[in-house]
């Protein structure tokens, strides 16, 4: 529902001269006259679909609800500046729960130096939903874009993917701070986070470049938490797929020039690790990489947003 919602929006939301990115990246990019660009992103966490109220802590939704925008954030490469909160709150136990969600939201919101600066809260006879306005600034060198990867890129990602179900998904830490580090120090002709699974984040990512990409499944880095999962449910997916397909990992894939590429890997400038997981391709769509060099089609998976439980 949602890829085919945002293709209508599209088609039929008009070009506007503040906007220029339109709607295609993580986050969107306002021109403010006399203040430079402003970059802008939202995200809504529905109790039911995003989380389970009774199975998590409320500080760890708050939390989430945070590192989700600033994670849209890193995509773009930039600044965290301001967060607006809006909260609709269950009706029984109302300000409790309120305070809670602040016990996550704050320090996340310290951390990366961004100010609380408003937003709305109300109560109703349903469940929670918390949804998060995050106001960034760019660099000197600009937003990072969806669509700038060229054939011939080298496709390098941060950390390890799969199993974010066993925790991760409520845990992790916005790259941020290491999307900035690269931009300010690479040259870097593309970037997305990995919310939705690493194969569908990366095929949009390849078609917003019109182009493709080939990727090398013994590459790819699959966090111990994917064979953990496959370990509790051995009739489900492998360590493997629960990396291409799980989402909510949030760590980024980036396109470099080979060159540049080589320069990144041999240097490791991060506190975490960079990988070369294959290609960008001049055939549009997702593919295999064989040891051979054949490529063959690989289907993107991933979290499709039609309602999945936490």
């Amino acid at each position: 529902m949602e890829s085919d919602f945002i293709a209508w929006l599209r088609r039929c939301v008009p070009a506007h001269p503040r906007l220029p990115l339109g709607l295609r990246d993580d986050a969107a990019v306002v021109s403010a006259t006399g203040c430079g660009d402003i970059v802008v992103t939202s995200d809504l966490l529905t109790e039911g679909v995003d989380f389970r109220l009774h199975d998590c802590q409320a500080a760890a939704i708050g939390r989430k609800a945070v590192a989700v925008n600033l994670s849209d954030l890193a995509a773009m490469a930039a600044r965290p500046v301001a967060l607006l909160v809006s909260l609709a709150l269950p009706r029984t136990g109302a300000a409790t729960l309120a305070r809670a969600l602040y016990d996550g939201i704050l320090p996340l919101a310290a951390e990366f130096e961004a100010a609380i600066a408003g937003g709305d809260t109300n109560t109703w006879d349903g469940g929670l939903v918390i949804s998060v306005t995050a106001l960034g600034e760019l660099t000197a060198r600009g937003p990072l874009r969806r669509d700038g990867a060229q054939p011939g890129d080298s496709i390098l990602v941060t950390g390890s993917f799969g199993g974010s179900l066993l925790g991760k998904h409520l845990t992790f830490t916005p790259r941020v701070r290491e999307a900035l580090a690269l931009h300010a120090r690479y040259e870097l002709h593309a970037g997305i986070d990995v919310s939705d699974g690493l194969s569908l984040d990366l095929s949009r990512l390849a078609a917003e470049s019109q182009c493709g990409a080939a990727v090398k499944l013994a590459a790819i880095p699959v966090d111990p938490a994917a064979f953990e999962l496959t370990r509790q449910q051995p009739a489900g997916p492998s360590p493997l797929e629960h990396a291409l397909a799980d989402g909510e990992d949030f760590e980024l894939i980036l396109a470099a020039a080979p060159g540049e590429a080589q320069r990144i890997l041999q240097q490791q400038p991060l506190d975490i690790p960079i990988t070369c997981i294959g290609r960008f391709v001049p055939q549009r769509g997702l593919w295999q990489e064989n040891p051979d060099g054949t490529l063959a089609e690989l289907t993107p998976r991933g979290w499709q947003h039609r309602g999945r439980e936490k």
